[in-house]
């Protein structure tokens, strides 16, 4: 195995997503060990974004980047699986309010607790200070291109 500390740095963008592939992996290994084997990193468009009252496909395809078609194909297999319901918007006869049922809102606390404690973990290794750092300085870079997003 080639030590990387003599190698070229790996960009940032790498680094972040490698983090980001791991942790996702960790997330759904551990969905999986709770009951929740079904959900899949595909999920994470709606679960991520949906708000408690429930959202419209395209608010939760604006908010995370992917395609209406990408998003439906998402809530179509949640809701197959038990996690999601379409329900008539009040405001609007034609649209649906997508809404997590209670199986999917006991997922995503479930994915939120598995969240808390690999960065609790990951605290434990590093140091709090150094994790607590970490998260701040990319909540910042995160607001920062979030503004700058074409």
């Amino acid at each position: 195995m080639t030590d990387m500390t003599t190698t070229t740095p790996i960009p940032l963008v790498a680094l972040m997503a490698d983090i980001r592939d791991r942790i996702a992996r960790e997330l759904h290994s551990r969905l999986a060990d709770t009951g929740f084997g079904e959900v899949r990193p595909s999920h994470g468009c709606v679960f991520r974004w949906i708000e408690p009252d429930g959202s419209r496909l395209t608010t939760l395809a604006e908010r995370s980047g992917f395609t209406k078609q990408a998003v439906g194909e998402a809530v179509s297999d949640l809701e197959r699986l038990g996690y999601v319901e379409r329900r008539p918007d009040p405001e609007d006869g034609r649209a649906k309010i997508i809404h997590l049922t209670e199986r999917g809102g006991e997922a995503l606390a479930t994915a939120n607790r598995i969240f808390a404690e690999i960065e609790r973990e990951l605290g434990e290794e590093i140091g709090a200070e150094r994790m607590l750092d970490m998260r701040e300085t990319l909540e910042a870079v995160y607001w920062l291109m979030r503004e700058r997003r074409p």
